[in-house]
């Protein structure tokens, strides 16, 4: 008769259990470092998606200033339903800020009024009547991580400056013509 070893194959076992845990915890360690590269990707992507709003207002303040005279026809085919589409002036812009050639919009452009009707109780978004208005401009670049940054500018009319004719203030030029 041959006797059994109760203890045979109980190293085995432990072995199994050792290398299982092993690649268990290998498994979290990757699991926790692709979670990681994507939390990056995403910051980086909503960076870069900021920086590009910020060309698309760069590039339309100009536009905007220019054509102050059609802020509320722009502001009427809003209808104050935001995000909307470009007004035929602003589409005329490039907005192709990083590689002209391949000719795909990296960001949108509009227009929306300021809460400018003080007194009155409504604001009317159709219409500016202090020619003060926000530039919307929204990267679209990024489909993750689509950003909007908003400016609120003013049309002053331009004209001459006649800083140094305001007496002895600040600037002193003590209204020498």
């Amino acid at each position: 008769m041959t006797r059994r070893n109760r203890q045979r194959g109980s190293a085995m076992l432990v072995t199994m259990i050792i290398i299982s845990s092993l690649l268990a915890g290998a498994a979290v360690l990757v699991s926790m470092q692709l979670a990681s590269n994507r939390s990056t990707d995403v910051a980086r992507t909503g960076l870069a998606a900021t920086y590009c709003a910020e060309a698309g207002l760069s590039v339309a303040r100009t536009a905007v200033a220019a054509n102050y005279q059609n802020w509320n026809a722009a502001l009427t085919s809003c209808n104050g339903v935001y995000p909307c589409t470009e007004p035929a002036w602003l589409a005329s812009i490039p907005h192709d800020i990083d590689n002209p050639a391949d000719g795909y919009a990296d960001f949108q452009v509009y227009i929306k009024d300021n809460d400018d009707e003080f007194g009155t109780g409504s604001n009317d978004p159709n219409h500016d009547s202090d020619l003060r208005v926000f530039i919307v401009s929204r990267c679209i670049k990024y489909a993750d991580t689509p950003k909007e940054v908003e400016e609120l500018v003013e049309y002053s009319g331009g004209g001459v400056n006649y800083r140094a004719q305001q007496g002895l203030g600040r600037y002193s030029g003590g209204n020498n013509n």
